[in-house]
């Protein structure tokens, strides 16, 4: 089996030759490796951008119950995640987990797979967060600035900060993330102190109200709110204890989260009373929260919440670059990537060629579309929104389809250590999130057209997906390659720092 060496040729599984071939241990505990997670989520975008977009275009007001609904599908997929995070430490957690299940060539593609989705997410980012700032730029001081100005500054403070210590950018991740996810708290209190005229109407979690069409499409936007919990093992290697801590902080995110955006959403249909919350959201779109808050909290926090929902998003942009300069650096060590992508900072212990791939990826998108925006194509914030749709729900798309083989390769790995009758109840719960998730994944495709604002006849409805189905043909090609050429390089995908130690501890040996 190409994902489980014998111990006769595991000392030559790795050709690694010091220690800026791993991350750094014991710079994370339990909060900061929490707000580090939790950041990538940007509470305060889904509150105010996903949530009324998914009422408005969905027409259902039973999301609370859709978000209690991912929660449970999550938490079962958590449950036998987290296990593999107890046997595999590797900053390139799902490729790692799906190598060591259904072997080196599905963890090639699925590195592949990861790269691509997370970079999408993280560029998606940069053109709502642009479009932001520039207006706020014109309401508080009346200047004018095209979006991709701050877009740009935004992509080189990030890439910045890539290269400081991951303790660095986690304060900075936990300030914003804190003060984020207390003003939406506050608005779910003043809603539900001062509810519409239906009062504290429950019937957002009647589960007829998920009766139709769009529930399958609905939960593609929803699911795409809990995009973060799921990098907790990335950071595994830089924590003191990762079999306790990782799964700790997982179960602690997802469960935050899904009850978060269920009470969330909830006081939003409070606010408006359920009968008028899908009407106000297509008249409202994004305006809706700040509407809301400025009839029950006042002009003042209002112009807060402005802000922090900027921050809120370059929050999540830290999280993002963090997640994708480490799956650059795990690749470079396993030589999928170029081996400088595999080394780290000698300062900081940071992937530093990593973070420098994601920047210019950023750079280079934020200006195609910058350029797009400069040609007569009527609506000037068109290449904006399609920056943030496009790439938003391509990389959503990869992640679904990553926890789903994940899902796959907990079950096969613990079969075949001849441990399913003792990890049989997790292994029943990985394959029921993974059913779950390919169903998601399924009305993800189906209904591309809707997700991204196109037409049903649109190339776009094939042509986004088909940048996820593309960077997997290109993985399996890669796998079978690399097995063929080179058979060693292939046999150690996945072991990653494990590779490493390996070959540290026969030098010893010698």
């Amino acid at each position: 089996m190409a994902t489980e060496s014998s111990s006769k040729s595991r000392p030559e599984i790795s050709t690694f030759k010091g220690q800026d071939r791993a991350l750094r241990a014991g710079r994370l505990g339990t909060g900061g490796l929490l707000l580090s997670v939790l950041a990538a989520t940007a509470p305060l975008m889904v509150v105010a951008g996903v949530m009324p977009t998914t009422f408005a275009v969905m027409g259902i007001v039973g999301q609370p119950l859709l978000f209690v609904v991912l929660g449970v599908v999550l938490v079962l997929f958590s449950v036998g995640y987290a296990e593999m995070s107890r046997h595999v430490h590797n900053a390139g957690a799902f490729y790692a987990y799906i190598s060591r299940g259904l072997g080196g060539t599905a963890g090639v593609s699925a590195a592949l797979v990861a790269l691509v989705a997370y970079n999408a997410l993280q560029v998606g980012i940069y053109g709502i967060f642009g479009f932001e700032v520039s207006g706020l730029f014109a309401t508080y001081a009346d200047l004018s600035v095209a979006w991709w100005i701050p877009a740009l500054v935004a992509a080189l403070v990030v890439g910045a900060l890539g290269w400081l210590k991951i303790d660095v950018n986690a304060r900075v991740l936990g300030v914003l993330l804190i003060v984020e996810v207390a003003l939406v708290v506050i608005f779910d209190i003043a809603a539900v102190s001062d509810p519409a005229a239906q009062g504290l109407s429950l019937h957002a979690f009647n589960p007829d109200t998920l009766s139709g069409a769009g529930v399958g499409t609905a939960l593609c936007f929803c699911i795409a709110a809990f995009t973060g919990f799921e990098q907790a093992p990335v950071y595994a290697e830089e924590t003191s204890r990762p079999h306790v801590l990782v799964p700790r902080v997982m179960f602690l995110a997802v469960g935050g989260v899904a009850v978060f955006f269920a009470l969330s959403s909830w006081a939003l249909t409070v606010a408006t009373g359920p009968s008028a919350i899908v009407g106000e959201a297509q008249k409202q779109s994004a305006g809706l929260l700040f509407g809301l808050t400025e009839d029950r909290l006042g002009t003042t926090f209002t112009d807060v919440l402005h802000f922090l929902f900027v921050t809120g998003m370059f929050a999540a942009l830290l999280s993002f670059h963090n997640v994708v300069a480490r799956y650059a650096f795990a690749m470079g060590r396993e030589g999928l990537l170029p081996a400088a992508f595999g080394r780290t900072n000698s300062a900081s212990g940071a992937p530093g060629t990593g973070s420098l791939l994601q920047t210019a990826v950023s750079v280079v998108v934020i200006a195609v579309f910058a350029i797009a925006d400069d040609k007569p194509t009527g609506d000037p914030t068109v290449p904006v929104l399609h920056l943030f749709t496009w790439f938003g729900n391509v990389g959503s798309l990869g992640v679904i389809l990553l926890m789903a083989a994940a899902s796959a390769s907990v079950v096969v790995f613990f079969v075949r250590r001849g441990a399913a009758g003792a990890q049989a109840w997790r292994l029943v719960t990985s394959a029921l999130a993974g059913i779950a998730l390919l169903v998601i994944a399924v009305y993800t495709v189906k209904d591309f057209d809707v997700l991204v604002g196109a037409g049903p006849d649109s190339s776009l409805s094939w042509v986004l997906p088909g940048i996820i189905g593309l960077a997997l043909l290109v993985g399996v090609a890669q796998g079978l390659l690399l097995r063929a050429r080179r058979p060693e390089a292939h046999a150690r995908i996945g072991l990653g720092n494990e590779a490493f130690q390996l070959e540290k501890a026969a030098g010893e040996a010698s």
